[in-house]
């Protein structure tokens, strides 16, 4: 692959309980540790960035695949929920879970558009054979 664009973050302080930045200075954000995992809560965490990006990242690849397609997606969202917890081997993993809504579709065509997307997004692509992905339409 050669790359058309490359973003670059920097952490400091202490991980999780530290601070993030881009190059770019777009990012300047403090994180903590989730309240759910022991820590003090009250900022982002790398699992929110991810799922933000996730989303972001997917609802793209969403509409590429409608346009190719010719079909309005207009009102289209997309959640990503990522979840975070022990792994049995040791160590953390990750789970994701995509909730798509698109209301200018009936549920059929949505499916097939989201196994379509999920082929053509770059977050897909990296997480595929690595965590698992849940892909759901409501309506």
């Amino acid at each position: 692959m050669n790359p058309i664009y490359t973003a670059t973050a920097h952490s400091t302080g202490d991980g999780r309980n530290g601070h993030v930045r881009s190059d770019d200075g777009f990012i300047e954000l403090d994180l903590h540790i989730p309240k759910e995992m022991g820590g003090p809560g009250g900022a982002t965490n790398p699992e929110e960035l991810f799922a933000a990006g996730y989303a972001a990242c997917f609802h793209s690849a969403l509409k590429l695949v409608a346009g190719q397609r010719q079909l309005n997606v207009e009102g289209t969202e997309v959640s990503a929920s990522i979840g975070i917890g022990p792994l049995d081997d040791g160590g953390f993993g990750l789970n994701a879970s995509l909730v798509i809504y698109a209301p200018t579709l009936d549920k059929a065509t949505a499916e097939s558009l989201v196994e379509a997307a999920h082929k053509v997004c770059p977050y897909s692509n990296a997480t595929r054979g690595n965590i698992e992905v849940a892909l759901s339409v409501v309506e």
